[in-house]
């Protein structure tokens, strides 16, 4: 699939936040601010030449894996990159599952990153793909337990630049 970044329009993530969290009867979707910004690193070499990562938040599960079931789900899945994507399932309480449940691609691009290998736009898919479900209202969570096992898993992987895809 050809897809041409001109043809794009920009999504309010925001305004659409505060919509699917109304609509699911909380009263406002509190947003983090951070003071402090990390530092800015830039890629050592050419992305035809990195291991891409891949992180995404549409709580995608492989079948067999325990699915993700209540907000504040702070747990994590760790899906093989070579996993087939008939084997790849999703469950989320704040957005309609409808497409990604026809397409993962949607929220999981697995599919797309394995193109782009195939055709050297990227060197190398890290051997693993992460998913978590968003929608954690506890920051603290977020950044003192789910990133740093995440980014521990990433290096482990050997990792050079890694994709994440929020929902």
């Amino acid at each position: 699939m050809n897809v041409s970044i001109d043809n794009l329009n920009p999504i309010d993530y925001i305004e659409r936040t505060r919509e699917q969290y109304a609509h699911l009867g909380y009263k406002s979707y509190q947003w983090v601010h951070n003071d402090d910004q990390p530092p800015f690193v830039p890629v050592a070499k050419a992305l035809s030449d990195a291991t891409v990562g891949l992180v995404a938040s549409g709580g995608i599960y492989r079948y067999g894996q325990v699915a993700f079931h209540y907000r504040d789900d702070f747990s994590f899945r760790v899906i093989a990159t070579d996993t087939p994507m008939a084997e790849l399932r999703a469950t989320h309480f704040a957005y309609d599952l409808t497409d990604v449940r026809a397409d993962p691609n949607v929220v999981f691009p697995l599919q797309t990153l394995r193109d782009l290998v195939a055709h050297a736009r990227i060197g190398a898919l890290g051997p693993n793909a992460y998913t978590f479900m968003g929608g954690i209202y506890s920051s603290r969570k977020v950044r003192d337990v789910l990133a740093p096992a995440i980014a521990d898993r990433l290096e482990k992987d050997e990792v050079d630049v890694a994709i994440l895809v929020p929902v």
